[in-house]
């Protein structure tokens, strides 16, 4: 008789072992397949803000480059709007504070007073940090954060190639023309940091 309840506690012991065990190995499946995803999130949200960084680098340097030797018809004007909207979060509050704010005086008292001292390549530079600083939080923040603000980079960045490869001749002529390749390589980067985002948006 106790042979009997010292093997069936013993049988208990067991089953109780097996299922702590085996309760154990899918809680660390669990663990690393949790692990795994929040990496690869990780990971690609990491992969957008390096997009984003590169994209607002490439736009400002299309901005000196059309106001300084690369002429063109292309309203570049647009790229104001754009790096307003993809500037990393890090530069745009910098020049939404005390910075910004004492350059968008000199710029402003500098263009009332002394005009003629005031080269023609600043203009939308000043413009921007202008923008910057007097944008309302609301839209600032909102616009900024959403798939909105994604979307009319996308926009921006489409018209501006289209336009590029029209007033190019065609897309191969693009990258033959003096100065083509790195102007053609800059309006894709900016298409392609807003397709990234708005992927990751629906996904």
């Amino acid at each position: 008789m106790m042979g009997k309840k010292s093997y069936v506690a013993t049988r208990a012991g067991q089953e109780a072992s097996d299922l702590i065990s085996s309760d154990f190995k899918e809680l660390v499946f669990a663990a690393k397949k949790l692990a795994h995803h929040a990496f690869k999130l990780g990971s690609l949200g990491f992969g957008t803000s390096v997009l984003e960084w590169i994209a607002s680098f490439a736009a400002i340097y299309l901005l000196i480059l059309d106001r300084t030797n690369w002429k063109t018809n292309i309203l570049t004007a647009l790229l104001i709007p754009y790096i307003f909207l993809s500037l990393p979060s890090l530069l745009f509050n910098i020049f939404r504070g005390q910075v910004g704010k004492w350059i968008a005086f000199v710029a402003v008292v500098l263009r009332l007073f002394f005009p003629r001292r005031f080269p023609d390549w600043l203009e939308l530079p000043a413009a921007l940090i202008l923008l910057i600083v007097v944008a309302p939080t609301l839209f600032s923040s909102t616009i900024r954060n959403d798939w909105i603000g994604v979307v009319i980079c996308l926009a921006i960045a489409c018209y501006l190639l289209q336009e590029h490869i029209r007033a190019s001749g065609g897309f191969r002529n693009s990258f033959t023309q003096a100065h083509g390749i790195l102007n053609t390589i800059g309006i894709i980067i900016l298409l392609v940091y807003p397709a990234w985002a708005l992927v990751l948006d629906i996904l």
